[in-house]
């Protein structure tokens, strides 16, 4: 990725450039929830070509990047209250607490909504359920997808072990034995970046540090990958918080 930036009004953005070699057909340009900008621009690209569509889109940016600001100062530290966003498989649902003697605690994505019912409100209490909710999502999801994703690797023969690991920055690891170790985080992040990290932890089975052979695997397997790190490096800040 190369790093370029431009002005509107009084303020300087910085955005970096990702060059797909797929077959993209036109600049896209992503805000993060952290508020960093990246431009995903089809492989030959020029620079004034970019900037150009950049600036065409300068005043959307620019709105974009100061709501990301002004949510980041919102969610930390978690309250567990209704009214929050939290990720869910990349999208933001916003929080709705019930407190209810009557029912079993649950988690539920209703209409938008990431409602909890349990017997108190107490947000250690909500807190609880949600990670165990998101957990039990991850261990599904995780799972499935893994076995879509070794069922096209060729150096891989059976489905390796899975093992869910709460880490404060790291998104997934691949143990001595072969064991595929994910962070139940990973879950609020979209599927595209799930697979990647997946797709990441596969090919050290293959090759165990990141070589040029490492990042081979990489390109022929998703070559888009830059961009869906990318994404995913531009969410840490917001779904890394439990």
């Amino acid at each position: 990725m190369s790093l370029q930036s431009f002005q509107y009004g009084s303020d300087t953005y910085e955005y970096s450039i990702c060059h797909i070699p797929l077959r993209a057909e036109k600049i896209a340009i992503h805000v993060f929830p952290n508020g960093a900008i990246q431009v995903d621009a089809p492989e030959g690209s020029a620079l004034p070509e970019i900037k150009k569509a950049v600036l065409k889109r300068s005043r959307w940016i620019a709105r974009n990047v100061q709501e990301a600001r002004e949510r980041l100062t919102h969610i930390l530290p978690r309250e567990y209250k209704s009214g929050e966003s939290h990720f869910y498989l990349g999208r933001r649902h916003v929080l709705k607490v019930h407190a209810s003697s009557d029912n079993q605690p649950s988690v539920k994505l209703l209409r938008g909504k990431l409602e909890v019912v349990c017997k108190t409100s107490e947000p250690g209490v909500v807190r609880k359920s949600m990670v165990q909710w998101y957990r039990a999502r991850a261990a599904q999801i995780f799972h499935a997808r893994l076995m879509e994703r070794a069922g096209r690797i060729s150096w891989v023969t059976e489905t390796p072990k899975l093992k869910l690991l709460t880490m404060k920055k790291q998104w997934g690891s691949c143990s001595s034995s072969g064991t595929i170790i994910l962070n139940p985080h990973l879950v609020k992040a979209h599927r595209e970046c799930i697979d990647y990290v997946i797709l990441h932890e596969l090919c050290h089975l293959k090759e165990h540090n990141h070589s040029p052979r490492f990042y081979r695997e990489l390109d022929r397997h998703m070559p888009n990958w830059r961009s869906v790190k990318g994404r995913l490096d531009g969410m840490s800040e917001t779904i890394l918080v439990s």
